[in-house]
């Protein structure tokens, strides 16, 4: 689900730092990536000019390198105070790009801590005129406090930065331009947490890690597209298990939805979003809510730790996370109101697909033994039956996977680049509105969308079977794109 109201942004605050100076020097190279590993300031020019979303947390100098001889994390954290970060596409960019619902997020982890009220120092040196933001916090949307639902950015300027919060917690960056470099060296009180990144930390470090810095209330596990940001009272539940495989799974599960969306690489508008995705553990989700997805992030409760952060649970049970990661897929396009929780599992069923799981749509009500396709095809052309009232929420995506069964597997891939060269600068989508003309205007959308992919007249189908509201002009709207009946009846069709 998603929250039901508009969050409070917390203004960004000033930083005591030295003085600014001018923005200066355009991009000059597209990047995905976020931070790097180098040796030295000498090669961070030469290591950020290929682009790349190997993450580094650490720092180059010759005692740093000695730790990693000697076996030391290889993740960064502990092994000098630098990043070097490249800057790329910002959230609200990269919605419209994609033609998006929500934004996502453009935060890079840097493995940092920032304990309440301690001032921190933190050395900016851009090699252009674009400067980091620094980012101190969590999200946690349901927080009476509005301070604690979302991190506080707090904007750096080129040269020694003073910077404090007063509630402290996990540091993250973020840095938006088009691959502009630049250098944050953190002082050397600052704490780090435990952090697992893919690839690049062993379990033995891990652990180490767990064990050594215990006065640490977070914890994250990276990869080159994810995020997860745990308390480390989560994390501890779940320490003994492959945290490798448990982030592989995570990157799959990414996958799985960007091929879905058409995400294939093919020109700008079809490349996968810059920077990760961010699962946050949250402290309070409303009664009856297992999860949610906000622009940047997803959120999970303590209660959801099972799936989030064991291989079994996320491989076999993990529809919840599937659900919320696809809410920050959908395009807003076609998304009306009663759609926002139906459009959403068509990335929840290419997770199941893609990690060899039995789709839900089979799934048998223990009380008739029938499964959902069994029970909505019957009510098709009924008096009275309506697909917003007539059919319950899994019921109401059986017409989506329908659409893949009688057109191919390249379906929806097909429509979302095709709704991405014409919609690349919507708003984001208000889907709490229950404005019924804004209703009307999508449901038409995601009928004629579907036409024009299948390249079949659907009226049929989505009028007179599923009987989605669409009024007479639209079905005038549909005839007018001109195209034949299709050979086959995709409304008959099963899993």
């Amino acid at each position: 689900m998603r929250p039901a109201r508009t969050p409070l942004t917390t203004p960004a605050r000033s930083a005591a730092a030295s003085p600014p100076v001018r923005n200066t020097g355009p991009a000059d190279a597209a990047s995905d990536g976020s931070v790097f590993r180098a040796a030295s300031r000498r090669t961070i020019l030469g290591a950020l000019a290929g682009a790349g979303a190997a993450t580094l947390l650490g720092a180059g100098s010759a005692a740093a390198r000695q730790a990693v001889d000697r076996g030391g994390d290889r993740t960064g954290h502990g092994l000098g105070d630098t990043l070097l970060v490249k800057a790329f596409p910002d959230a609200e960019t990269e919605r419209m790009r994609l033609a998006r619902a929500l934004r996502s997020s453009d935060l890079i982890p840097t493995g940092r801590y920032a304990p309440p009220g301690r001032p921190l120092s933190v050395t900016a040196r851009p090699a252009g005129g674009r400067v980091p933001v620094l980012h101190i916090g969590t999200f946690d949307y349901y927080r009476t406090e509005t301070a604690l639902q979302e991190p506080r950015a707090i904007p750096l300027r080129p040269g020694r930065n003073t910077v404090a919060d007063a509630h402290g917690g996990p540091v993250h960056l973020s840095f938006a331009g088009q691959g502009e470099r630049a250098e944050v060296t953190f002082g050397s009180g600052t704490p780090r947490m435990a952090v697992f990144e893919l690839g690049r930390t062993s379990e033995a470090a891990f652990q180490k890690q767990l064990d050594e810095r215990a006065d640490v209330p977070w914890v994250e596990l990276i990869t080159d597209r994810a995020i997860l940001t745990l308390t480390r009272e989560g994390a501890l539940l779940y320490r003994d298990e492959d945290h490798a495989a448990l982030m592989g799974l995570f990157d799959t599960i990414i996958d799985s939805h960007a091929r879905i969306s058409g995400l294939d690489g093919r020109g700008r508008i079809n490349r996968p979003k810059a920077g990760r995705y961010h699962f946050n553990e949250v402290s309070v989700v409303p009664s009856g809510v297992g999860a949610y997805a906000w622009h940047g992030y997803n959120g999970f409760p303590r209660a959801y730790m099972d799936r989030l952060c064991t291989v079994a649970g996320l491989g076999t049970r993990g529809w919840g996370l599937y659900h919320e990661l696809g809410h920050l897929h959908q395009q807003g396009a076609y998304q009306a109101d009663q759609l926002t929780e139906v459009t959403v599992n068509i990335y929840s069923l290419a997770a199941q697909r893609t990690l060899g799981q039995p789709s839900n749509l089979l799934t048998a009500d223990p009380k008739t033994g029938l499964n959902h396709f069994q029970t909505a095809l019957p009510k098709l052309g009924a008096d009275g039956v309506t697909y917003e009232n007539g059919f319950g929420a899994y019921e109401k995506l059986v017409p989506l996977r329908q659409l893949e069964l009688a057109f191919g597997e390249d379906f929806w891939p097909r429509l979302h680049r095709l709704v991405r060269s014409e919609h690349q600068h919507d708003a984001p989508v208000d889907d709490y509105t229950h404005d019924p003309v804004v209703n009307a205007r999508q449901y038409l959308a995601l009928a004629s969308y579907a036409a024009r992919t299948a390249g079949y007249d659907l009226t049929d189908f989505f009028v007179h079977r599923w009987a989605l509201p669409i009024d007479s002009a639209g079905v005038a709207a549909l005839a007018a794109l001109g195209l034949p009946k299709p050979p086959v009846d995709p409304s008959a069709l099963t899993d």
